[in-house]
């Protein structure tokens, strides 16, 4: 496995920036070389997004890539949500949908489409998992979000001086728009759903998991409910765990078997 630090100027940020990337095949010789049925096929490739106040590399599932042929790539979201913001310059919506993708299809061959580019994240980084497939289907086939902060409800109509635990009225408005409207925009996943199922598009395959204990669980629970209700069908799971890593290496190792196995 090869790791490699790709710096390069981002003009969905307007400014340079960087991503993390885990290639495969770098094989010691003195070693028998380990051979499975997915080095038969092409490198497929993992977006893997980090959570609020983490950064690329926050989680590094090194052993993923030869055991599965895969390219994981880890970019940089800061804390914008994965979302197209506000202000210029805070575009990781179409960092992670258009610009990396494009950019490692041009120069390593990567990301040639939903059949071989699938997408993770944890907390802030499942919310940018799942509404990052769904508003870009034609790029991302799965969808693994684990304890994803589905806060959209929770924000909305949020006033400047009401007080917040997390952050506070200037950055949700950055992150999401217009908080009065932001149930009816494409930041809320259940929009996008819908206008996937009106258009008679094909959606993404979708693995949730939450802990029973997670903070975000009733969120997780609702979005849950809600694919009920339009008979989309996904895999839904809630066990043991509390909002951090344990939980996260526990059912990121799931997921990819689930996407690559």
């Amino acid at each position: 496995m090869a790791y490699i630090t790709v710096k390069y100027y981002s003009n969905a940020l307007n400014r340079p920036t960087s991503f993390e990337l885990m290639l495969p095949g770098d094989f010691r010789q003195d070693l028998p070389k380990p051979e499975n049925e997915h080095q038969k096929r092409p490198t497929k490739t993992l977006f893997l997004l980090h959570g609020y106040n983490g950064c690329a590399g926050s989680w590094l599932p090194d052993y993923f890539a030869d055991v599965y042929n895969i390219a994981i790539v880890m970019p940089n979201g800061e804390n914008g949500f994965w979302l197209d913001g506000i202000s210029t310059g805070h575009k990781f919506a179409t960092l992670i949908g258009e610009e990396i993708p494009d950019y490692l299809h041009r120069t390593f061959g990567l990301c040639n489409g939903p059949d071989d580019t699938y997408i993770s994240g944890y907390s802030m980084g499942g919310f940018g998992a799942l509404r990052t497939a769904l508003a870009y289907p034609d790029r991302f086939g799965k969808t693994g979000a684990m304890s994803s902060a589905l806060i959209v409800r929770g924000i909305a109509g949020f006033k400047p001086d009401e007080p917040a635990p997390m952050a506070n009225y200037e950055y949700y408005r950055e992150c999401f728009g217009e908080l009065d409207k932001v149930i009816e925009s494409e930041n809320n996943p259940e929009v996008l759903i819908d206008k996937l199922l009106s258009e008679g598009r094909k959606l993404p395959e979708v693995y949730m998991c939450c802990g029973t204990e997670d903070f975000l669980i009733e969120p997780n629970r609702e979005f849950h409910r809600f694919l009920e209700s339009r008979k989309v069908q996904h895999i839904y799971i809630e066990d043991k765990g509390i909002h951090d890593m344990v939980f996260w290496s526990d059912y990121g190792k799931k997921i990819v078997e689930w996407m690559f196995g």
